[in-house]
Formats: structure tokens, C-alpha cells, sequence
């Protein structure tokens, strides 16, 4: 029993300490861009997603002739990542704005979709917090949608203040492992 314990908690670490703190100095540095120069710090950013659907959309064709299984959903996607992302490197500013508008779209409509099922759990006993919740999520997916170009401006600095918190999160995170 002891040389199971005494085994368990000499258990190797699954990343290096070192690993969040690079990523937590650089989302604070992404999300001061983001309120610092946002205009061009947000057409770097869908620039490096493109080129990441580009290569994704390219991969996933090329992984066809290694394994045939669910072709049809490889090859569309291949195609979108590729289409997606030479429209976005092709026209920089055009592309970061339709980028923005189909973020807000989507999160608004995942709003509304999780506020009905949330609601529904609701009348199904699950509580009223999570009707709440339900609610506050419909009301957020109408704000969003109602108002998408505003809500695309501001998506900026609402990222930028996530990768703010989520930097300072990977920080702290990286020096309790480093501590233990």
C-alpha cells in the first residue's frame, strides 16, 4: 500500500511548469494588443487563423488518400478550411469584419439554443437557477443578435479582456505547478 502511494505521488508531471507561463505572458500580451491597438492586432489574429484553416482544410484533403473513413465529411471540410482561409488572406480587412459579424451570429444563436434547453431542464426539475441561467442566456443571444455590428466592435475588448484573465489564470497556474 505504501509503495502504491509512495509510486503515486512521485507521478511525473503531464507538462513542464514552464509551458502555461509562456502562455499566459503571451494572452496578456494578445489581450493588451487588443486594447491597444485593436484594429491591427484583430486582422493579425484572423490573418493567423486563415492560415490555419488554409493548412487545416489542405490536411484534411491530403489525409483522404490515407484513410477513407467519413470521406465525404473530410473532403467538405477540407474545402471550407481552404476556402475560408484564402477569402480571409485574399481580403484582409473584408474578411476580419465577416469574421467578426459570423462570431457574434453564432455565439447569439448558441445563446438562444442552450437558453431554451436550459429553460426546458427547468420545467423538468432541474432547478431554478438553471431556468435563470436559461433566461439570462436568451435575453443575451436577442442582445447579440439585435445588434450584431456593435456587438462585433466590442468583441475586441471583450477578448482582450478574457486573454487578460486568462493569462494572469496560466500565470498563477504555471507556479503552483512549479511549487509542487
Amino acid at each position: 500500500m505504501t509503495t502504491a502511494a509512495s509510486a503515486f505521488g512521485k507521478q511525473e508531471r503531464s507538462m513542464p511548469w514552464w509551458i502555461p507561463l509562456i502562455e499566459g505572458i503571451a494572452l496578456i500580451i494578445v489581450g493588451i494588443l487588443l486594447f491597444t491597438n485593436t484594429a491591427a492586432t484583430v486582422v493579425v489574429l484572423a490573418q493567423v487563423l486563415a492560415i490555419y484553416w488554409l493548412i487545416a482544410g489542405i490536411m484534411q484533403i491530403v489525409s483522404l488518400f490515407v484513410d477513407r473513413s467519413a470521406w465525404g465529411l473530410k473532403l467538405l471540410a477540407g474545402i471550407i478550411g481552404i476556402w475560408a482561409g484564402t477569402m480571409i488572406l485574399q481580403h484582409p480587412l473584408q474578411g476580419t469584419l465577416a469574421l467578426g459579424f459570423a462570431v457574434v451570429i453564432i455565439l447569439g444563436i448558441q445563446a438562444l439554443i442552450m437558453g431554451v434547453i436550459n429553460v426546458i431542464q427547468a420545467f423538468r426539475g432541474a432547478g431554478w437557477g438553471i431556468g435563470l441561467l436559461g433566461v439570462v442566456n436568451i435575453i443575451f443571444g436577442f442582445i447579440l443578435l439585435g445588434n450584431v455590428a456593435i456587438s462585433a466592435a466590442l468583441l475586441p475588448w471583450v477578448l482582450g479582456g478574457l486573454a487578460v484573465v486568462g493569462g494572469i489564470a496560466a500565470i498563477v497556474m504555471a507556479f503552483r505547478l512549479k511549487t509542487t
